[in-house]
Formats: C-alpha cells, sequence, structure tokens
C-alpha cells in the first residue's frame, strides 16, 4: 500500500501538470502502460534499487477496499491559466499570493467528501444544505460557524476572503489567500457576492453556484467552459468600511482604478454592458482631484486613467440605449481633455440624434479639425447635414485632402446638381433622332415624286 500511494501521488501530479480534464488514476495500471515522465519510475520509496526501472503494473491485493482509499486521497488539479482581475490588499509583508493556480488546497483541514469527491448535481439536491437565493442555483453549507454575535457584510462595506474554487472535475481556477473587494460594486462574480453577505466573520463555507451566477454562456478562456457551475470554498476574514478614496496614497488609487477599469473591460469584451458600467462608475478615480504640486506626474498619470475609463464608460452607455448619460460622460471627458476626438466624435452623434444640429455641427468640425483623415467623422457630418436640409439626395459628402482643412467645413462640402428637366435627357434624345429620320425620309420621297 505504501508503495501504491506513492506512485498515485506522483501520477495526480503528472495529470495536474499536464492541465488535462481526465479523471485521476486510481489503483493498478493496465498491462503495458508505461510512465511518461522521470518522477514515475524513480520509485525510491518503494525499495528500487535504480531510478530507471519502468513500473509495469502495481498489484493491490485488497481490491475491494481500493476505491475507497482513493476518494479519501484524492487531490486537485490546477490549471496554468489565470484570468482573473485581483483585488489584492497591499501589503508589504509578501505573504500575498496574487497568482496562485497550485493544485495544493488552502483548507486542507475540510478536505470533506462533497470538496473532493461528490458530484454537483448531488450537491444541488442535498437536504443539508442552505439556498441563498429561491431558485436553489447558489447553495452553501456551512464547514465552521463564525462569530455569531458579528453582523453580515452590507452592500458598499469592503471585505477580505480566503477563497479556492474548482470545476466539477476538480480543476482549480481561481485561488486567492486574501481576496479584498467591495460589495456590490462587480469586483467579483455575482456567486461570491451573494454570498458572502450570509456569512459572519470568521465563518467557512462551501459554496455551489449554477453557471449563472458565476461565468454563464460564456464562460472564461481558457479555463472555465460554457454554462460550467463552480464550487467554492470561502473563509470571511474581515469586514470593514469602504475606504475614502481622499485617504489612500495616490498609487493606490491609480492602482484600485486602473483594476476596476480592467475589471469594467472584462465585462465590456463580453458584451455585459451593465456590469461594465457598473464597474466603470464604481472607480475611485473619478471621484476625485489631485491638487498637490508636488505629485505633478502622478496627477498627469491620474488623469489619463480617468479619461480612459470616462470613454469606456459612455461607450457602454451608449450601447445601453442611455445616451443623456453618455452625453454627461463625454462632457467629463472633454472637461479633462478638450482635444480628446473620441468623445468629441461621440458627443456630436449624441448632439445629433437629439436633433440639436447647430452644437452637434460645431462639435463635429473641431474633431474633424483634429482629425480631418478620419472617415467616421466625414460619415458622421455628412448625414448630419443630410438632416439639416432634410433631403438625402442633395448634400454629397466627399473627403478631401488634409490641407484644405480650415475653420470652415464649406469646402468639404460638393453640392450635386439639381436636375432642370422633368423629362429624361435620353428620351428627349431618341425622340430628336426620330424626328430627323422622318425629316430625311420625307425629304427623300418628296425628290421620288
Amino acid at each position: 500500500m505504501e508503495c501504491t500511494e506513492y506512485v498515485a501521488r506522483e501520477a495526480i501530479s503528472v495529470v495536474a501538470d499536464r492541465d488535462s480534464p481526465t479523471k485521476l488514476p486510481c489503483g493498478p495500471a493496465e498491462e503495458g502502460d508505461k510512465p511518461q515522465r522521470k518522477e514515475q519510475v524513480e520509485a525510491e520509496n518503494c525499495g528500487a534499487e535504480s531510478k530507471g526501472i519502468e513500473i509495469k503494473r502495481l498489484f493491490d491485493p485488497e481490491r475491494d477496499g481500493r476505491e475507497t482509499e482513493c476518494k479519501e486521497r484524492r487531490k486537485l488539479k490546477k490549471t496554468n491559466s489565470w484570468k482573473m482581475v485581483r483585488f489584492q490588499d497591499p501589503s508589504a509583508d509578501g505573504d500575498v499570493l496574487e497568482q496562485d493556480s497550485s493544485a495544493q488546497s488552502l483548507f486542507k483541514e475540510y478536505a470533506v467528501e462533497e470538496w473532493t469527491s461528490s458530484s454537483f448535481e448531488e450537491l444541488f439536491m442535498a437536504e443539508e444544505w442552505q439556498d441563498i437565493t429561491e431558485d436553489r442555483l447558489l447553495r452553501k453549507k456551512v464547514l465552521e460557524l463564525g462569530a455569531l454575535n458579528s453582523l453580515h457584510p452590507t452592500w458598499g462595506q469592503e471585505v477580505t476572503v480566503k477563497m479556492q474554487c474548482v470545476l466539477e472535475d476538480r480543476t482549480v481556477v481561481e485561488k486567492d489567500w486574501k481576496l479584498v473587494f467591495v460589495v456590490g460594486e462587480g469586483d467579483v462574480n455575482q456567486a461570491l457576492e451573494e454570498c458572502v453577505i450570509s456569512m459572519h466573520k470568521g465563518e467557512i463555507t462551501l459554496l455551489l453556484a449554477d453557471s449563472q451566477y458565476a461565468y454563464g454562456l460564456l464562460g472564461r478562456e481558457p479555463d472555465i467552459p460554457a454554462w460550467a457551475p463552480l464550487l467554492y470554498q470561502l473563509q470571511l476574514l474581515d469586514i470593514r468600511e469602504k475606504t475614502d478614496p481622499l485617504t489612500l496614497p495616490i498609487a493606490d488609487r491609480i492602482r484600485i482604478g486602473n483594476q476596476k477599469r480592467e475589471r469594467g473591460n472584462f465585462h465590456f469584451q463580453r458584451e455585459e454592458n451593465s456590469l461594465a458600467a457598473r464597474a466603470y462608475l464604481s472607480n475611485s478615480l473619478l471621484t476625485f482631484t489631485v491638487f498637490n504640486v508636488d505629485i505633478m506626474f502622478e496627477e498627469e498619470e491620474v488623469r489619463d486613467y480617468r479619461i480612459k475609463c470616462l470613454n469606456n464608460l459612455a461607450t457602454a452607455q451608449l450601447k445601453l440605449g442611455q445616451g443623456d448619460e453618455a452625453l454627461h460622460t463625454s462632457r467629463d471627458v472633454l472637461t479633462l481633455e478638450p482635444i480628446n476626438v473620441k468623445a468629441l466624435f461621440r458627443m456630436g452623434k449624441i448632439l445629433s440624434d437629439k436633433g440639436e444640429y447647430k452644437e452637434a455641427m460645431e462639435v463635429l468640425k473641431k474633431a474633424l479639425k483634429l482629425e480631418p483623415t478620419t472617415k467616421a467623422i466625414h460619415a458622421e457630418l455628412s448625414k448630419l447635414v443630410q438632416r439639416q436640409l432634410g433631403d438625402k439626395d442633395t448634400q454629397e459628402w466627399k473627403a478631401k485632402p488634409a490641407k484644405m482643412l480650415g475653420d470652415n467645413i464649406t469646402p468639404f462640402l460638393c453640392p450635386s446638381k439639381k436636375r432642370t428637366f422633368g423629362i429624361s435627357w435620353k428620351f428627349i434624345l431618341g425622340a430628336l433622332v426620330v424626328a430627323l429620320g422622318s425629316l430625311v425620309m420625307s425629304v427623300i420621297l418628296t425628290a421620288r415624286n
């Protein structure tokens, strides 16, 4: 049995390194199977005389009890991918692991059956689990009670949790010793937010989340498939009020604000526009201004981050049909950077759609002067001219070289020639030809007579 356990551990490590969804090997290997890595042939703990011996077969005399033994010793696999925005608590002690996707469990003392071997279908139907939501798609089981006299976290408070997450085949896809986030600001998925507000400080719990509370239809490339439910093991370490951004050092403001922006970008790329807008709006970089002349470099960096975040927010608001909000956000961008072409173009388009043609014309002219070769600006300005004149055929927009651009856009508008006749010129020409032919025939007949 000692030999069997050793080789089983080595086989598990190979599966983990390959990042494969294949089930963990258990018991004797099939006849003829050869190890693929050096670790599998180094059977020092099994009494082997040489490290070059190939292990052809493992003999287990207690076959009836093998499956139970393997379930108890089953280990988690790991994944090398890591595409989750981290909101780590800044610390100088170095004990915060920002990216730890190893197979080693953070909760060794709670390697219970539900965590290691039970199917998700069994857990969704288990009676001893509590329903967090009425649809029974978000459930939890308390492993260790927390401080019962403590309050639950509420929306807007900042929490710190120790967290580990696996797929149904026990592949580790998320893992963090100290995950810091603000409840309700979209820093993490909905499953974690909903579960945390039901926990007491110090509580350790298992959380089973259906895909609609995690990563849904799209999954998360490359480690979480579409429609994949997740099993979390959580411990609520701390609860505190959200820190006022004005009290943080400028470096921390930039770090947190940029992470919020990245989280918004993550949702925006997935076309989850409402979640993207919420992440952008919760960005602390949008709520303060730096006046200290001693940190001019940091102030410039903050301004750049704020402009990027506001532009992304305005785009998300447009996709949600929130034109007035997007217009207000675009004006905020122009307050920080009056020559921001993206904001000018977006603002001009919104004003044109709202029927405020005069202001839209001035804004689009300014954008065109900054980037005279951008076709999108030409097209939008042409559309605006057509709306003003009320006739789509009265004006034709043509792009001109940049050197011809001045304060006036008149050279860029080339009026088409108006039709002076109600009858087609082809029809008139044909009639003239017929008339001329008739005249010639008349002359010829008269001459013959």
